[in-house]
C-alpha cells in the first residue's frame, strides 16, 4: 500500500468529496454573481458552506453504511479465520483505521491458505504412498502364505518332500506379517505420544556389548565381524530408556549386517561430547547414494525394494529408530559413501 492512500478513512474521503463539491458550488455561484452583480458575496459564501456540509454528511453516511462497515466485517472474518481451530482470538481493535490493514490482512491470509493447500497436497501424496506401501508389504507375505497353504491343501500335505518345508515357509511369512504389524503399532504409539519412556541410568558401552553378543551368530553366518572402534569410551553413563535404546542398537546393527559385504565389519563408536554421548554404528557395506539420505527414516522407504524384501525387512526399522531417538529429545543422522559404507549416529543425554 502506497504512502498516498495508506491513511484513507471515511472521514477523509467525505471531507475531500465535500470540499470538491463546495468548490464546484463556489464556481457556479461566482458565475451567477458575474451574471447577477447584485448577488451578495455573503450569499455565495453561505451557499458554499451549506453545500460543503450537506455533501459531507451525505457522502460520509453512504461510505460508513454501505462500504466501510462491510470492509470492517470482512476484516473481522479474516482476522478470525487466520487463527487456529479452537483458539479464541482477541477482539480486533475496530477503532483503528481498518483500511490501513485490510489489504495486508487479505494478502497474508491468501498466502497462508496457499501454503496450507500445498501442505495438504503433500500430506495427501504421502498418505497415498504410505497406504500403497502398507498394502504391498502386507500383501507379499499373505500371498506367499496362501500359495504354500493352497499347495498343501491340494495334496502337498501328503508329500513328505515338500510338506514340512512349505509349512516352515508359511510360518516365516506369518512371522514377517506379525513383525510388520508390531512395528506399525510401535510407530503409531510413538506418534500419538502413548508410548512412555522408562528413564534410567546405565552404561551405554555395556548395553552395546550385550547387543553385539546377541548378533554374534547372525554376524558369523554372514562372515561379518562386530567390533568397537578405537578410542571408544567405556565409562559413559546415559539417562534414557534402556530397552528402547536396545531396540535402536538392534535395528541399526541388524541393518549393518543385512547390507554389509562378505568378510566385512560393523563398528560401534561411543564418544564423550560434553553433556551428550555420541553413538555411531558403521558398516563397510554397499553404501547409500546421497539422494536417498533425506528419506532414509521414512516409513517403508526402500533404496532397493527387491533386495530389502528378499532380506525380510519390514521397511520400518529406521523409522522406529528415529522416533525413539527423538522421543529422548535427541537427533539421529546418517552419512554414507557408495561402495565404502554407511554410518548412523545418534546422541543421548549423559547422566
Amino acid at each position: 500500500m502506497t504512502e498516498n492512500n495508506k491513511n484513507i478513512t471515511p472521514n477523509r474521503l467525505a471531507v475531500t468529496t465535500a470540499f470538491l463539491c463546495a468548490l464546484a458550488t463556489l464556481g457556479g455561484l461566482l458565475l451567477l454573481h458575474y451574471l447577477l452583480p447584485t448577488l451578495p458575496v455573503v450569499v455565495i459564501l453561505l451557499g458554499c458552506l451549506l453545500c460543503f456540509v450537506v455533501c459531507y454528511v451525505l457522502f460520509y453516511g453512504a461510505l460508513e453504511r454501505f462500504i466501510y462497515r462491510r470492509i470492517k466485517l470482512i476484516y473481522k472474518i479474516i482476522h478470525r479465520l487466520k487463527k487456529p481451530i479452537g483458539y479464541i482470538p482477541e477482539k480486533p481493535n475496530m477503532s483503528r483505521n481498518v483500511l490501513e490493514d485490510v489489504t495486508l490482512e487479505v494478502m497474508e491470509w491468501a498466502e497462508q491458505q496457499s501454503t496450507e493447500i500445498e501442505q495438504l497436497k503433500k500430506l495427501e501424496a504421502y498418505r497415498r504412498e504410505f497406504l500403497g506401501n502398507v498394502s504391498h508389504e502386507l500383501k507379499t507375505p499373505l500371498f506367499n502364505m496362501q500359495g504354500y497353504l493352497d499347495t498343501l491343501i491340494e495334496g502337498g500335505i501328503d508329500d513328505p518332500s515338500i510338506n514340512r518345508e512349505y509349512l516352515h515357509r508359511a510360518a516365516k511369512n506369518v512371522e514377517r506379517l506379525i513383525n510388520i504389524v508390531n512395528d506399525l503399532d510401535i510407530i503409531s504409539r510413538h506418534e500419538s505420544g502413548e508410548l512412555e519412556l522408562n528413564w534410567e541410568r546405565f552404561k551405554i558401552y555395556d548395553l552395546a556389548r550385550e547387543v553385539m553378543d546377541s548378533f554374534e551368530m547372525l554376524a558369523d553366518a554372514n562372515d561379518i565381524s562386530i567390533v568397537f572402534k578405537d578410542g571408544c569410551s567405556t565409562s559413559i553413563v546415559v539417562l534414557a530408556d534402556k530397552e528402547k535404546i536396545r531396540q535402536v542398537f538392534n535395528n541399526l546393527i541388524s541393518n549393518s549386517i543385512k547390507y554389509g559385504k562378505e568378510n566385512g565389519k560393523t563398528s560401534i563408536g561411543i564418544y564423550d561430547m560434553d553433556k551428550l554421548a555420541l553413538i555411531e554404528v558403521t558398516d563397510d557395506g554397499i553404501g547409500i547414494e546421497a539422494k536417498h539420505i533425506p528419506r532414509l527414516f521414512e516409513r517403508f522407504y526402500r533404496i532397493d525394494p527387491s533386495r530389502s524384501r528378499m532380506l525380510g525387512g519390514s521397511g520400518l526399522g529406521l523409522a522406529i529408530v528415529k522416533h525413539i531417538v527423538e522421543a529422548h529429545g535427541q537427533n539421529i543422522h546418517a552419512r554414507s559413501t557408495p561402495g565404502v559404507g554407511t554410518t548412523f549416529g545418534f546422541t543421548l543425554q549423559k547422566a
